[in-house]
């Protein structure tokens, strides 16, 4: 897997590796952090995360901007790190949210989101553009598509890792102060604090049974009670960014001391003075609008797929808290399943793909990607049949039920199991694969900002992400899955449909015109 592949591939992907320690640790945390903490309604708390997200991504144009510009891609990297870590150090601070402070206290956390966003904005696509820069050389341009999936598997390590913290030290710290874990309880105690006059009586009676269950007794006043209970187990959540402020001060490190193992287009640029005729400049401009089409065309497709595939970090989440058994697995750990996924599978889908390659029966990079949408359709389709079969009504009037009536509905844990396998097999065929198609497609002095394209891209996926729970907590919840089958559905059509075209803009793309430079003399520096 490793062979003939450049030796800047795996000093990149380790310098990936906390950013995306702290992205599966926010990914996990985020809607419900901000229900627990503030008491926001889940259609508000998805719509932070929606533009958060969308941030983390239409940032990387900024970022790749700044890149392309002062053609210090390095430091750009080392900015991003920085700034995102000062965004999780004011996240880690637990401070109790009340009445009076509430307004200051939910503007510094969106704050500190900002912080993190721009930061990965700096960061991750000028990496992405830098790995691409490593198979600009020749030697290595053949391992372009397998070396972007290894990159993938690396930066997915921290990510298994990851969903696991926050669970793990909010539980222990629910344990040192005498309390128990329960999802739905948190809800509960901001509805009691704050509307208790609007609560029913069944909702009134799970609401006591569920305080006793996690430690309430007969001498602690139960609105006291809701306010440490608030305090403790959000505490414990804070308590999680500190492993993000080590992940990153670690990928820190790891970039400052192997960055000279990688790419420096800066200096090649300051060496080389370059003379276009005005036949080179016309025929520049027709291929980067042939390579551009072809880029913005399947960008519109990515779209829609990470629409679908972030679902993970919103009307997923609310899936796994709300119908699956929450006392044995947390809903965050969940989140574990695709990273551990994209590490078990991307060996397997590089041999298949190398195998096939082999055999004369290579599948270019554009079909990749559409059979990716139809497996995403797969993973959906799955979800929908099975909730129609169980006949789950919308999360809210689920959430509603006695838990005695609840309890029996809930799903098996291979539900999730087999969603997540589907999508991250869909993702295989997708994320790393766009990545190495923009690295293709895209002209030598627009990498950075093509990356940021992509990731754009995504950003636009983002900011329809509050659809999801919208539909999730009004309507029975198969409807939702049928929205995101139907949407992977279209694009996986649109991308076959335009599949001759993008076959052939990418296998007859020639390299721009490179004019010698004006001192013949002058060797030029090799890219690793």
């Amino acid at each position: 897997m490793f062979k003939n592949q450049p030796k800047g591939l795996i000093p990149a992907a380790l310098s990936n590796m906390g950013e995306r320690f702290g992205y599966y640790i926010m990914n996990a945390v985020l809607v419900l952090f901000l229900c627990s903490k503030f008491g926001l309604a889940e259609e508000t708390s998805t719509i932070v995360y929606s533009v958060f997200y969308a941030g983390i991504y239409i940032l990387s144009l900024v970022g790749g901007t700044i890149a392309d510009r002062t053609m210090n891609y390095k430091g750009t990297i080392i900015s991003g790190l920085l700034v995102m870590t000062m965004g999780y150090v004011i996240l880690a601070i637990p401070i109790l949210a009340t009445e009076g402070n509430t307004a200051w206290l939910l503007t510094l956390t969106c704050f500190a989101l900002f912080l993190i966003a721009f930061g990965n904005g700096l960061f991750k696509g000028n990496l992405q553009a830098i790995v691409g820069q490593l198979y600009d050389n020749p030697k290595y341009a053949a391992q372009r598509d397998s070396g972007f999936q290894i990159f993938y598997v690396f930066i997915n390590i921290g990510g298994v890792a990851a969903p696991f913290i926050a669970p793990m030290l909010r539980s222990w710290w629910l344990d040192v102060n005498n309390m128990n874990y329960n999802a739905s309880f948190p809800a509960l105690c901001h509805q009691y604090l704050g509307k208790a006059d609007t609560m029913t009586e069944e909702t009134l009676e799970n609401f006591y049974a569920l305080a006793t269950q996690v430690g309430h007794t007969a001498q602690v006043d139960i609105s006291e009670f809701c306010t440490k209970y608030l305090d403790v187990f959000n505490t414990g959540i804070h308590y999680s960014f500190l492993a993000s402020i080590g992940a990153m001060l670690v990928s820190l490190a790891i970039f400052f001391f192997t960055m000279n193992r990688l790419p420096n287009p800066s200096k090649k640029e300051a060496k080389e003075e370059k003379k276009f005729t005005p036949e080179q400049k016309k025929e520049m401009a027709t291929e980067i609008r042939q390579r551009m089409g072809a880029l913005f065309a399947v960008l519109g497709i990515a779209v829609f797929f990470w629409f679908s595939f972030h679902q993970n970090g919103t009307s997923m989440s609310l899936f796994a808290r709300d119908f699956m058994d929450t006392s044995s697995i947390a809903p965050e750990i969940w989140q574990a399943m695709n990273p551990f996924f994209v590490i078990l599978l991307t060996p397997l889908i590089i041999i298949l793909f190398s195998t096939m390659s082999k055999a004369g029966k290579e599948i270019s990079t554009p079909k990749k990607i559409a059979i990716g949408m139809g497996l995403a359709a797969i993973a959906y389709l799955f979800m929908m049949i099975w909730s129609f079969v169980k006949g789950y009504p919308s999360g809210s009037d689920f959430r509603a039920l006695a838990e005695a009536v609840k309890a029996p509905m809930l799903s098996d844990p291979w539900v999730l199991i087999l969603y997540y396998f589907f999508m991250t097999v869909a993702e295989l065929f997708i994320s790393p694969l766009g990545l190495s198609f923009v690295s293709k497609v895209a002209p030598t002095h627009m990498q950075g900002l093509c990356q940021g394209l992509w990731l754009g891209a995504t950003a636009v996926g983002n900011l329809l992400l509050w659809v999801g729970p919208l539909i999730y907590n009004n309507s029975p919840i198969w409807v939702a899955w049928l929205v995101f089958m139907v949407v992977c559905l279209i694009s996986m059509g649109a991308m076959f449909a335009m599949l001759k075209w993008l076959e052939r803009v990418t296998n007859e793309k020639q390299p721009l015109p490179e004019p010698a430079p004006k001192n013949h003399s002058k060797k030029q520096p090799a890219v690793n």
